[in-house]
């Protein structure tokens, strides 16, 4: 049974079901048969028509015959059999297109009227071309290019997205794949952020995201493969959010799907063969290769579709970067989970992690919601009405201190120290107002040197410009040109507020100020 013949046998016996379960008296079954005729209906291959009478008369008795197998549709017995003209024919036709594979219907035509005085539909001739690998696809004559032509006027106006597989590398020990998350600019061709990771999942898309978000601002428009992970409610959140249309590949796979596809071919070709080629490399050593070939490689070069070196594209419309508050974005992709804070330790576990709750909400069922890109120091605690309650830290349970203790008063209204730090800094700017600053290089009072020093000396790292990698550094020059008024106290600050000692974090501490 095929499903084509069990999907007509539904259809006719779901229109004559009062018949066949005897709901209608047998009196009247030729004035249904005749009102049925009379209604227009839509048939399992789609067509809209009435069936005639005499179509319904003959499908009943076939059902009243031999049940719902019966109204199936009787194969041919000369199925697969030429009718209008011998194998021998077929099997010169084949011979002829073989024999040169561009030749067209008309030119196997041609031959066959000389030697049979006779010749084939195209339909015909083309099907029993392809059901012999005679096409030519099937010859090797035709190759489908990928499709990579569709661009937008501004940068940032529409970022294409998409995973691809990627080299094996090595983590603890042992061999695993590795898949490339990747963001493009459809105008410029700059890859606004791609990194290899061991999954392909919604927390990986984000987190990519976040990434290019915190650097270059938001897209107008977000153009995503059909994926479920790509349909995500949390996604779709902070795209509507943030006021950024998101867009997903049709059924037909139209062509901005091939300007990712085409840079996923390009970044085997150039970079995945050399890695291959070489020593297996650990998940780090693989992205920061892949972070150098982008920027020393692949930007700096002249695209062939653009004619232009996508940084010097892309950087022609950094004026109209739309900003983005990070706090927003990042609220919509954090998790929530049910948990009962404990009655006699009152926390809460999280991934086998341990958060300490205040005693007040001891064996109260709360909502927990955590940021997974995070290092999970904290969580924030709501009530079953969403209410905001506490945040609470991570902490080991052999280690809490048993002893009650008071509360901790708040934080005072009126800070004295920040008032202090203030009139300082109006002092420092009277002192200056006699500079001559048009003998100042550049609009920043602190020196970028300066400034990536003290950054690196605040994250543990050795050496200045040295401590960071190119994509690093080609992310703390922007930071620097977009704050302006960036000084030692404020890089210091921002630092002690991140949550996550990371140059991401730190930039969203940035601008908060």
């Amino acid at each position: 049974m095929e499903k084509s013949d069990e999907k007509w046998s539904v259809f006719w016996c779901s229109l004559l079901h009062p018949i066949i379960f005897n709901e209608i008296e047998p009196s009247q079954i030729n004035n249904f048969l005749k009102d049925l005729s009379r209604k227009e209906v839509v048939f399992p291959n789609g067509r809209k028509k009435r069936p005639s009478l005499s179509t319904l008369r003959r499908k009943l008795n076939q059902y009243l015959a031999n049940g719902f197998e019966g109204l199936f549709r009787k194969s041919r017995n000369d199925k697969g059999i030429p009718r209008s003209a011998s194998q021998e024919i077929f099997d010169k036709a084949i011979e002829i297109k073989c024999d040169q594979p561009k030749r067209s219907h008309q030119a196997i035509n041609l031959f066959l009227q000389d030697y049979y005085q006779m010749t084939l539909s195209r339909s015909t001739l083309y099907r029993h071309l392809k059901q012999n690998g005679a096409t030519r696809f099937k010859l090797g004559v035709v190759k489908k290019k990928v499709r990579c032509r569709w661009t937008r006027d501004i940068p940032n106006d529409l970022w294409v997205g998409d995973f691809s597989y990627g080299p094996y590398v090595l983590v603890d020990g042992e061999i695993q794949p590795t898949y490339l998350s990747l963001f493009i600019d459809c105008h410029s061709r700059y890859v606004v952020e791609g990194r290899y990771y061991l999954r392909q999942s919604l927390d990986i898309v984000v987190d990519t995201l976040l990434r290019a978000w915190s650097i270059h601002g938001i897209s107008n428009d977000l153009y995503l493969d059909n994926g479920k992970v790509y349909h995500a409610d949390a996604l779709k959140s902070a795209c509507y959010a943030l006021h950024i249309r998101l867009l997903h590949r049709g059924v037909g796979d139209p062509s901005p799907g091939g300007l990712v596809e085409r840079l996923f071919g390009t970044g085997q070709d150039q970079f995945e063969s050399e890695v291959r080629a070489g020593d297996i490399l650990t998940l780090d050593m693989l992205n920061r290769a892949f972070s150098a070939w982008l920027h020393t490689v692949y930007h700096v070069h002249i695209h062939s579709e653009t004619n232009e070196k996508p940084i010097d594209r892309f950087n022609s419309g950094r004026k109209i970067m739309k900003s983005i508050d990070m706090e927003v974005a990042r609220k919509f992709f954090m998790k929530d989970i049910q948990r009962t804070v404990h009655k006699d330790f009152s926390d809460v576990a999280v991934n086998n992690r341990f958060f300490k709750v205040d005693r007040k909400y001891r064996g109260d069922r709360v909502i927990v919601k955590y940021d997974p890109f995070s290092t999970m120091e904290s969580v924030l605690i709501f009530s079953q009405k969403e209410e905001y309650l506490a945040k609470a830290p991570l902490y080991h349970r052999e280690k809490r201190d048993q002893i009650e203790t008071p509360m901790i008063q708040g934080k005072p209204k009126h800070n004295l120290i920040d008032l202090m730090i203030r009139n300082h800094e109006k002092q420092i700017e009277a002192k200056a107002q006699g500079m001559d600053y048009s003998k100042v290089l550049s609009p920043h009072h602190w020196p970028f040197a300066s400034f990536i020093q003290k950054l690196a000396q605040l994250m543990g790292k050795k050496g200045g410009v040295s401590a960071f990698n190119a994509d690093e550094l080609e992310s703390l020059t922007r930071i620097y040109e977009k704050h302006t008024h960036l000084n030692e106290y404020k890089l210091v600050q921002a630092f002690e507020r991140a949550e996550v000692k990371n140059i991401p974090h730190v930039t969203l501490e940035l601008q908060k100020q």
